[in-house]
């Protein structure tokens, strides 16, 4: 005789037509959320048809504030350990929330389209605000968390949506890396981004390489876009195919930095030399970015500001305070150094939607 199968929150969602987060938010009574008396009433029913109790702890816990927040990073968990970037804006998060005696759980997801991790955080390990890194197109489930009014942060934004966030100006910080390659003589500039396309800002960056290329009276050809998937590994298979193309690019820009190094890997496996043969700038700046033969002129972005700023947004939506500024672009900036082939050690600061200046 078979035992039966023991009844789950993807059942009652079932049952009730709603989401399993909606589902976590009625049954363990998360203060704060936006849910109609009848989707509550529908949830209890649903619950009652099925037999479906809530853990007894958790309810509880539910009633109050738990000084903790969720930060979910849209990799798997081996392409973390080697985020170079990630600290850095870790700690941001960190010093903000711990100035508040607030704690950071972190959680890693590699695809939330098919993915329980915004119920599991919210209804079973207890936290009073998420922030999510590296948001996609196709996220319903944080959408949804948005709708029912739970605090939810951004680092990186959904175009067209009101939610939260802070972010740097992917599109003109890709546009000043390509103008930066135009300015000196390249027309066919290839690109490698740093994610599949339906992240943000994978898609932002290849906007802003596409918006240089039009203002410029330049083609894009798609023949010259490979997408990277957050590794050097990616660059290095992007980077070879790109060297098929005939004829190949002059010039590459690589939309993050560890996929820039991927590219310079396979360059030079070639035996050809950057920047004679091709010239390269990253995204990024990350701490290997100047050690790297040649070091790598890039795209430096304010790390620990992402951190403290999104850390700060979602402590106020917690606390119930003003929603003011919640949508915050930061500035970046070209540092160039030997891998285009041109001045080292200038930099170039880009205010969000501004022109490039020149700075000592």
């Amino acid at each position: 005789m078979h035992a039966q199968r023991r009844v789950t929150s993807k059942d009652v969602a079932e049952r009730a037509g709603v989401s399993r987060t909606t589902v976590s938010f009625v049954l363990n009574d998360v203060p704060g959320v936006r849910i109609s008396e009848e989707t509550r009433q529908k949830v209890l029913r649903a619950a009652r048809e099925l037999h479906y109790y809530p853990n007894a702890a958790a309810r509880s816990l539910a009633s109050r504030k738990t000084h903790r927040i969720g930060l979910v990073l849209c990799q798997s968990p081996e392409r973390i350990f080697v985020d170079a970037f990630l600290p850095e804006v870790l700690r941001g998060i960190g010093d903000v929330a711990q100035a508040q005696e607030f704690r950071v759980l972190l959680q890693s997801v590699e695809n939330v389209a098919q993915s329980d991790t915004y119920t599991q955080l919210v209804g079973e390990k207890q936290i009073d605000g998420i922030i999510l890194s590296g948001p996609r197109s196709d996220d319903s489930q944080l959408l949804a968390l948005r709708r029912e009014g739970f605090p939810v942060v951004l680092l990186g934004q959904l175009e067209g949506s009101e939610v939260p966030f802070v972010d740097v100006d992917s599109v003109g910080g890709a546009r000043l890396a390509v103008e930066h390659l135009i300015e000196h003589g390249h027309k066919r500039i290839g690109l490698i981004t740093n994610a599949p396309p339906q992240y943000t800002a994978s898609a932002q960056r290849e906007r802003g390489y596409r918006e240089a290329l039009e203002e410029h009276n330049l083609t894009y050809d798609r023949g010259l876009v490979r997408y990277g998937d957050f590794s050097e590994e990616s660059g290095g298979r992007a980077m070879s195919e790109l060297l098929e193309v005939v004829p190949p690019p002059t010039a590459l820009f690589a939309a993050s930095d560890l996929v820039a190094f991927g590219a310079m890997e396979a360059t030079k496996a070639r035996g050809l030399r950057i920047p004679r043969d091709l010239a390269l700038v990253g995204f990024d700046d990350i701490p290997l970015a100047r050690y790297v033969d040649p070091p790598l002129t890039t795209i430096r972005l304010p790390a620990y500001g992402l951190g403290a700023g999104a850390g700060r947004i979602l402590l106020r939506l917690i606390k119930g305070e003003e929603a003011r500024d919640t949508q915050l672009l930061l500035e970046t900036g070209l540092v160039i150094r030997d891998s285009c082939g041109f001045h080292e050690g200038t930099t170039l600061e880009r205010a969000a939607g501004g022109r490039g200046r020149e700075v000592d």
